[in-house]
């Protein structure tokens, strides 16, 4: 599985039609382009842990599975994408992506044999 990870906060200026576009825009790609096999949008709440602290302040979240790289590139490729992440550009103040294998089970087992694959 392939997790596609984007933690993201809206600039403080955005106007209501413009978080609504967003939205909308996002809904249509995760349910118009056919890759997708799951995702999840988050706000972020804080608990008073210690990785609170930790660099890096986003307001939200969002985490979209696909079976392979192909559907992630297919995905990203897609015009709907092409438009959520024009918009995504111009409305975020502060943003990360990144794209991660993912396993359901086994993680040791799977870090050992990432470390091995990365040379670690």
């Amino acid at each position: 599985m392939i997790l596609h990870l984007v933690l993201f906060t809206p600039r403080a200026d955005l106007s209501d039609g413009d978080r609504a576009a967003f939205a909308d825009t996002l809904e249509q790609a995760l349910s118009g382009i056919p890759s997708v096999r799951g995702f999840r949008v988050g706000r972020r709440f804080r608990t008073g842990a210690d990785y609170d602290s930790l660099p890096g302040d986003y307001e939200y979240c969002g985490v979209i599975e696909f079976d392979d790289r192909a559907g992630l590139q297919q995905y990203l490729l897609h015009p709907a994408h092409q438009e959520l992440g024009r918009l995504f550009y111009v409305t975020a103040s502060t943003a990360f992506a990144g794209d991660f294998d993912a396993v359901a089970a086994a993680p040791a087992a799977a870090l050992a044999r990432w470390a091995v694959t990365d040379g670690r």
